[in-house]
């Protein structure tokens, strides 16, 4: 009884909270649930009437006393076909109307004449709670459900911390809140697409979220503020630690702009919504952050965004440069004529292009400049002159596009936004010689030997403090997503701390991301060949000179006896780990990195390795990777690059990462080359052969 007590307290402090803060809350309301279309009608019917009086007249006049159920069974049955956000975003058509009806009204970007306004404060969100939803099981109830005008957006299970933990709401929702049970009906209100957008998991301490329920494959992630670098929340003297869940994230404007602006339906070839991707809380905190600090400050500022692997920065940038494009002044005035996007990310392009589309029914929203399609001064004049709000460029092109859009904001007075992804790409001719003098002696060492050059060493040499000061007049602002950014980086983007050194303007950290197991902890596991040798031999130090060669230590000397340079050596050390080691997880499908010094030792694993698998025939699929070329006789007669039938004779023309994302290849072997991230979900392990930084 304590615990439910404590549960019940819970409840009635978030939804007296709503209650006092704009939305509708009373006891009873569950009592006037339609459990079998999954709607709230007293406020479906209410909203129709107030802000579409000429259509409910004409719906009334046809349908009479038999209105409600057929406006019931029409919305439901638009919910299920097209899903709850497609309906929400545009309406539902019904026979005898000219226009479909409207089922919400959002703030729109620009301005907000006295209709809309008086539309948008017409919305009915309201909090149901203990709802008996389930057409399987009469007696199940949802702790809440959130409507807006009638329709169920959100789902939440609260749990007491003196008993339960987040993980018992989650569990409820994998093991008793099955949307398709097994020989029963679908239950609507779980459905997807049709059902709510998302179900929250909610303790007093934690917060997670999913936008799918099926059954025990339901998949939840976090929606924690993290805590001091780390998961999960700060304590809160005043009350819970997931206050923000009521307090700021379904505060009412909030909520409707996520509704309206957040959400992104994903859809396959056939155009079939396949899920909806809601915001986690840091991607809604500095996408809100960024905004209000550009709407305080105006442009002309800097922002540097510390986010981690593994923290979704596709979806960041999409949501920043839509914002942003979108954006207005006090006084109705577009901020930006145009923002720009340099990224290599080959998915950003289209998630864009789909998020706008989903947002606004408006295509040609976004343009990319690439080689492929002639002059790239001609691409960028044309995207320029045709007033596309979003641009994006490799970042092949990015100094070039940099360069024009300097010169506009000093020349015409334009003003760009510019979002620099942390892309990665080798450089020649005058860019290369423009980093020279800002590299340190390694990266340059790495930059020769094929090596990658990054975003923010590019945006380095073009920001002189020169360059910087001509540009102070708020014609250009930077925003720079990053995971690790480098010192110059911090100096160029960052903010005074209080100790008065730079700090990034947001940051979701490497080790929250690793807690909330977005990324793996590549060095948790980390065991030098020294460490591993004393481990297993009772503390005897290695020693490269002289090591002993009694029977007693012959089998761990097959492990661990490596000359630093013997690569035959560590070929069969990596081999045998990984398939003692590492293939064996995610039912096998697990693959490794191999991270090697230069492009002529990755050439020279290549071989090594090829060969040790053939001889063993293991079933084992190599990939090496490095830019440009390598000359080494003393392996290939010709000069080899990483696209050469000699080294990679599966690839065919294809991106490395594609090829390496397919079950038939295990080990990638790199040379400086997606050494700050690699998104390959199945990648559980990593040998290094090379002096880590730091180490």
């Amino acid at each position: 009884m304590p615990s439910l007590h404590q549960e019940v307290h819970f409840e009635s402090a978030i939804c007296e909270h709503l209650g006092r803060h704009g939305w509708l809350y009373a006891e009873g309301d569950a009592a006037r649930y339609d459990r079998q279309n999954a709607l709230f009608l007293p406020d479906l019917l209410a909203w129709l009437e107030a802000t579409q009086p000429e259509s409910w007249q004409q719906l009334a006049k046809t349908h009479g006393a038999n209105l409600t159920k057929v406006l019931a069974e029409r919305v439901r049955k638009c919910l299920n076909d097209l899903g709850t956000l497609e309906v929400l975003r545009r309406g539902v058509e019904m026979v005898g109307l000219k226009k479909p009806l409207s089922l919400v009204q959002f703030k729109p970007a620009l301005g907000i004449n006295p209709a809309i306004g008086q539309a948008y404060a017409a919305n009915r969100l309201r909090v149901v709670r203990q709802v008996r939803h389930s057409l399987n099981n009469p007696q199940d109830a949802l702790d809440l459900v959130l409507f807006v005008n009638g329709i169920p957006v959100a789902t939440a299970e609260l749990k007491s911390d003196f008993t339960q933990s987040v993980g018992d709401a989650v569990d409820q929702y994998r093991f008793d809140r099955n949307p398709a049970p097994k020989g029963g009906l679908a239950e609507p209100l779980l459905g997807f697409p049709g059902g709510a957008l998302v179900h929250f998991a909610v303790s007093q301490s934690e917060v997670m979220m999913t936008t799918r329920l099926a059954g025990t494959a339901t998949r939840f992630l976090p929606f924690n503020q993290g805590n001091a670098g780390g998961a999960g929340n700060p304590s809160n003297p005043f009350g819970f630690a997931t206050w923000y869940l009521w307090q700021e994230v379904w505060q009412r404007d909030s909520w409707l702009e996520i509704l309206g602006r957040y959400l992104i339906g994903q859809r396959n070839d056939k155009k079939q919504l396949t899920a909806v991707i809601f915001p986690r809380y840091h991607q809604l905190d500095v996408t809100r952050k960024l905004v209000a600090d550009v709407l305080a400050n105006g442009a002309g500022q800097r922002y540097l965004i510390q986010h981690s692997a593994g923290s979704g920065k596709t979806n960041s940038i999409a949501w920043t440069a839509h914002f942003l494009a979108d954006l207005h002044d006090a006084q109705h005035a577009k901020v930006f004529d145009s923002v720009l996007v340099v990224s290599d990310r080959t998915v950003l392009d289209a998630q864009l292009q789909d998020a706008i589309f989903d947002f606004q029914r408006t295509t040609g929203v976004v343009a990319t400049i690439t080689d492929e399609h002639g002059s790239k001064s001609a691409q960028l004049s044309q995207a320029l002159k045709d007033g596309k709000k979003i641009i994006v460029c490799t970042i092949q092109t990015f100094p070039f596009a940099l360069e024009a859009v300097q010169k506009l904001s000093a020349t015409e007075g334009k003003r760009f936004a510019v979002i620099a992804d942390e892309a990665h790409s080798s450089q020649t001719g005058e860019a290369a010689a423009k980093l020279k003098q800002l590299l340190s002696s390694e990266e340059l060492a790495e930059l020769q030997d094929g090596g990658e050059i990054d975003t923010e060493t590019l945006l380095a040499a073009q920001m002189s403090a020169k360059a910087a000061q001509e540009n102070g007049n708020g014609g250009l602002t930077y925003i720079a997503f990053t995971a690790t950014p480098k010192q110059k980086t911090l100096e160029l983007f960052g903010r005074p701390g209080a100790d008065g050194l730079p700090e990034p303007f947001h940051v979701y950290s490497m080790r929250q991301a690793i807690e909330e197991e977005f990324i793996l902890d590549v060095l948790q596991n980390y065991t030098s060949y020294k460490l591993a040798f004393k481990l297993a031999s009772n503390g005897q130090e290695y020693d490269e000179k002289q090591v002993e060669k009694s029977e007693a230590l012959k089998g761990i000397m097959q492990w661990v006896r490596l000359h630093p340079y013997n690569i035959a050596q560590k070929v069969q050390v990596v081999v045998e780990h990984f398939r003692d080691n590492v293939q064996p997880l995610l039912n096998g499908r697990a693959k490794a990195m191999v991270v090697v010094g230069s492009r002529k030792e990755a050439v020279r694993w290549q071989k090594a390795i090829t060969a040790y698998v053939d001889k063993r025939q293991y079933a084992l699929g190599v990939l090496v990777a490095f830019s440009g070329e390598i000359d080494d006789p003393d392996s290939y007669p010709e000069p080899v690059t990483e696209h050469s039938k000699a080294l990679n004779p599966g690839l065919k023309g294809r991106d490395i990462r594609d090829a390496f994302a397919e079950p038939d290849y295990h080990l990638l072997l790199v040379a400086n080359k997606y050494q700050t991230g690699f998104d390959q979900p199945l990648l559980c392990g990593m040998y290094v052969d090379k002096r880590l930084a730091g180490c």
